[in-house]
């Protein structure tokens, strides 16, 4: 019998791949019951037009048998078969077209994960098997043939014995290594674990002799004994939950397959079941949390989809199929126009997947805006978990995404004293209300205290209370909503005065010029500038932040990167109707000494209203008991 050579392309590409380092080696079970699955769908479609088959679609499987000692896993169906042409034809040539630049792409990078990229299919098989056989009967023929081949020396073909048509494909497991442990894949839990990891959903029933226990029939109850047996078990679900009508499926279906798939024994805050026929068509079965887990904002947390082509499991977490913002939900997507061997590198340049991405993301936001309109309250629970995750979408990527998440933001009401939108924020806005007002802050009982939100309550202006660390980046990233500008009021003008009362103020401040010098000598560094405000209220003074940054994006960046941390300059407020501002100017005449002390009081003071740390806790202590005397 003569030895065939692979040709020359497929040699190349075939040294490459045994002698490389695979990060998914256990992928070549998923492959070879791709194939038997192929392989059976092609006989139930020859027998709509056959009746001499002799085979329904009830009577086709695959079976997996195992044996320990021989070190082989064996790959039975009972399809089309193939004949010695094409044997020959699919076994014999690796990769027709791409080979060559297969190989050229692996001298560029040190580590690959060949078939993650490039889909080799049945010679997959090769990465754990020293040698492969395969003895196929082709339906309607009479012969059946062996190929048996080692993955180096090229391959044989000879007759062969088998009943009916179908194919075996026997592979004898390469000797353990340091570092490929392949006797693991002859273990019964990991066959199974493999079965239902990648294989769950192949329409066909995959069978295997698994172990199990009984009592004896004659063995008492107080003192029972076992026996253990083997038993034909089918261990895929062959029919995927997203495959069924959506009218079909119970709810508790939905959340027993969330259970078991995501392994969240909380229930879903929301269930998205849907399909798209078009340029791309595809079935999905989307899942929103109730509860993030405990590690969802860290960056050891994955974001993806699972990604199946026809019931075969492509990648578990395919990132490209969902948004950043939209990174909690989770679920699968089933496309029969995928290629089964699709690659992770094929995947982030796949048109195709932009498009399924596109649609998800609509059905997402739809979803989440339904609840918000119609559920408030499962939507409140559901923002407690996953709020910040929507906020950090809208800042994302220079604000990139924002179309898509800025309408299902919420934020404290100060005037409502509850959450509401953007959108609820501005349907209630006064009449001559221009801006939408925020104050960022660790607590809200604290912004509530702000001179800044007494002025604008009482012009009925609502504020909102900002208290996540990326709140504050939101309006500079939206910079506008429904063509309404967003105003931080501790450090931007209000622009509630006149014209008039602006000249008003700005004849007070050429007034008191002296005043605020002595003020401003008394502090030194510690303020950048004293002014004078009409926007205080009932307050005597406010500190506020010189241009460009708030005190609390100081803070933030402190603790997110202190190298490069800067601190803004301070302005001191000051509100010339109050009763101490002008007990101040009474004393800078009167008794200058205690004038400076009353400009120091007023000036932590206003650094305890705008939750900034006194440089000097216990000088501020003493000074209140000096001037208590």
């Amino acid at each position: 019998m003569e030895k065939q050579q692979f040709k020359a392309e497929s040699k190349r590409l075939l040294d490459l791949m045994i002698n490389s380092i695979y990060t998914h080696r256990e992928i070549f079970l998923r492959e070879i019951i791709s194939n038997a699955s192929d392989a059976m769908d092609k006989l139930a479609y020859t027998a709509l037009t056959d009746d001499q088959v002799g085979i329904s679609r009830e009577d086709l499987a695959i079976t997996i048998t195992r044996d320990e000692k021989n070190r082989t896993i064996t790959v039975s169906d009972n399809g089309i078969g193939m004949s010695r042409e094409e044997m020959e034809e699919n076994l014999g040539t690796i990769c027709k077209s791409g080979s060559l630049n297969f190989k050229q792409n692996m001298e560029k990078k040190e580590e690959i994960d060949i078939i993650g990229q490039f889909g080799v299919g049945f010679y997959s098989a090769f990465m754990v098997a020293s040698s492969v056989t395969v003895i196929s009967k082709k339906y309607g023929e009479d012969t059946a043939w062996k190929w048996v081949s080692d993955g180096a020396d090229g391959y044989t073909v000879e007759q062969a014995q088998r009943d009916a048509a179908g194919t075996d494909v026997i592979m004898t497991l390469k000797e353990d290594t340091e570092d490929e442990e392949n006797s693991r894949f002859l273990q019964e839990y990991e066959l199974r674990n493999l079965i239902r990891k990648y294989s769950d959903y192949i329409r066909y029933p995959i069978r295997m002799e698994v172990s199990k226990s009984r009592k004896k029939a004659d063995s008492s109850e107080d003192q029972p004994e076992y026996e253990n047996y083997t038993e034909l078990e089918t261990l895929n679900s062959m029919v995927p939950l997203w495959q069924r009508n959506k009218k079909d499926v119970a709810e508790e279906a939905y959340h027993s397959f969330y259970r078991e798939k995501f392994f969240d024994y909380n229930k879903p805050a929301r269930t998205i079941h849907f399909s798209a026929e078009g340029t791309v068509s595809f079935k999905a079965l989307l899942y929103i949390p109730g509860k993030a887990p405990y590690d969802f904002y860290t960056k050891e947390a994955k974001r993806g989809l699972q990604l199946y082509s026809s019931g075969v499991m492509i990648m578990e977490t395919c990132e490209d199929l969902l948004s950043e913002h939209f990174r909690f939900v989770r679920g699968v997507v089933d496309s029969q126009d995928l290629s089964l061997n699709i690659s992770r590198e094929m995947l982030q340049h796949d048109r195709q997947l932009t498009i399924i991405a596109k649609n998800i993301e609509k059905k997402i936001k739809a979803e989440l805006t339904a609840m918000l309109e119609n559920d408030r309250e499962s939507y409140e629970t559901f923002y407690e978990a996953f709020g910040r995750q929507l906020k950090y979408g809208a800042v994302a990527n220079y604000g990139a995404h924002k179309a898509s998440v800025q309408d299902l933001l919420l934020f404290w009401s100060h005037t409502q004293g509850k959450l509401i939108s953007l959108k609820e924020y501005v349907e209630a806005m006064a009449e001559d209300q221009e801006k939408i007002y925020f104050v960022p802050g660790e607590s809200r009982e604290r912004l509530a205290k702000l001179p800044q939100v007494e002025t604008l309550k009482k012009r009925g202006f609502d504020v909102l209370l900002f208290t996540d660390d990326v709140d504050e980046f939101v309006p500079q990233s939206l910079m506008t909503y429904m063509e309404k500008s967003f105003c931080n009021a501790t450090s931007e003008d209000l622009g509630l005065r006149s014209e008039e009362e602006k000249r008003e103020l700005d004849a007070k401040t050429e007034e008191l010029k002296g005043f605020l010098t002595f003020v401003k000598e008394t502090l030194g560094e510690q303020v950048k500038e004293v002014r004078l405000s009409a926007d205080l209220g009932s307050y005597p003074v406010a500190m506020v932040p010189d241009a460009g940054m708030s005190f609390e994006m100081e803070k933030y960046m402190k603790r997110v990167d202190p190298q490069f941390a800067f601190p803004v300059g301070r302005i001191l407020e000051l509100n010339p109707e109050h009763e101490a501002v002008k007990a101040l100017q009474n004393a800078m005449t009167e008794d200058p000494l205690k004038a400076k002390d009353y400009a120091q009081l007023l000036c932590c003071q206003a650094q305890l209203m705008a939750d900034l740390p006194l440089e000097d806790p216990a000088a501020y202590t003493e000074l209140v008991c000096k001037l208590m005397k």
